[in-house]
Parts: C-alpha cells; structure tokens; sequence
C-alpha cells in the first residue's frame, strides 16, 4: 500500500494535520494497516520536499495543516488511473518459505503447509466474524478492505490445497500420509 497516495487522498478532501491523517487512514482500510505517526510526518516530509503537499499555518493547538499541491493532485490523479501490477507488490513470504522448504534438507514440509492451513484458516474465520459486525451501508471502505482480506485467504487455502497436491505427487509427503 503507497502510503504517500493514501494519504494524498485524504488530502484531496481538504487540509488536515498528521495525526487527523493517521485516525482517517486507519479508518478508511478499516484499521487493518496501523500507521505509526512518524511514518505519517516522514511522509508528509518528503511529499512537502517533492511539492505534493504544503504547510499551512498551525492551528490553535499548534499542529501544522497540509494541503494537497495541484501537482500531488496530480500525482494523485495519476495514481487512481493506473492499474497496480503483480510486480509492484512486496514478495510473498509463504511462498518463499514453501519454495525453501522444499528444497532444504530434514524439512518437513507437509507439516509447513499444516501449519499454515490452519493459522490461515484461523485467520479467515476471525476476518468472516469481523465482517458480520461491519454495517456495510455506511462503512463500504472497511466492507471492502475486509473482503479482500477474506479473498486473499480463501485464495491462500486453495494454493495450499494444491501444494500438497503437488507435494503428494513428488517424493514429499502430504498432511494426510503423515498422520
């Protein structure tokens, strides 16, 4: 997630400090990616450097607003119209860790694929328990984070379902052969 563009997008709705551009951050993925404060000032920094966004005076409490530049609505325009590719997004720690697994030696890697099964599969019931709990009228953009979470899980199982498929049909044992 670009959190420069998040947060050029809570711009474009008007002027705002950092911890206000923290609070609506979090709110609008549903809390699910926490942002630390300096990250939100470091960002702030370096978009104030780059002309995306501008200081404004601080208010009574001494916080400093920022506003979104024409050029970082532009960047932010820019951002909205291009489609994100595979390859902009961070490595996949699973399957790296399966892909090793497989290859280093006294790894039992259906007990790896077990493993994971499980602690996905206690991940996607918390996630569909949270979702119930969401009013999906008035709170779309965490209905949304939170399917895609739920998706994103429900896809992992099945890449594991077929992990050990493969594992079954090479020398590895699956799940099943090792109880």
């Amino acid at each position: 997630m670009s959190i420069r563009h998040g947060l050029l997008a809570l711009l474009s709705q008007g002027p705002r400090y950092g911890y206000q551009l923290r609070s609506e951050f979090e709110a609008s993925t549903g809390a699910t990616w926490p942002l630390n404060i300096g990250q939100v000032y470091t960002t702030l920094s370096r978009m104030e450097r780059d002309g995306l966004v501008a200081p404004g005076e601080q208010d009574e409490q001494g916080r400093v607003v920022y506003a979104i530049t024409p050029k970082g609505q532009a960047e932010l325009d820019q951002w909205f119209a291009t489609p994100v590719a595979q390859a902009d997004r961070p490595r996949d720690e699973l399957v790296i860790k399966l892909a090793m697994a497989v290859t280093a030696p006294g790894v039992d890697v259906a007990r790896v694929v077990q493993a994971q099964r499980s602690a996905t599969m206690r991940t996607l019931q918390e996630l569909t328990k949270v979702k119930r709990g969401v009013d999906a009228r008035n709170d779309t953009a965490r209905r949304l984070v939170l399917d895609s979470m739920i998706f994103q899980a429900e896809a992992e199982q099945r890449w594991l379902d077929h992990c050990e498929a493969v594992l079954a049909a090479s020398s590895h044992p699956t799940p099943q052969e090792t109880k």
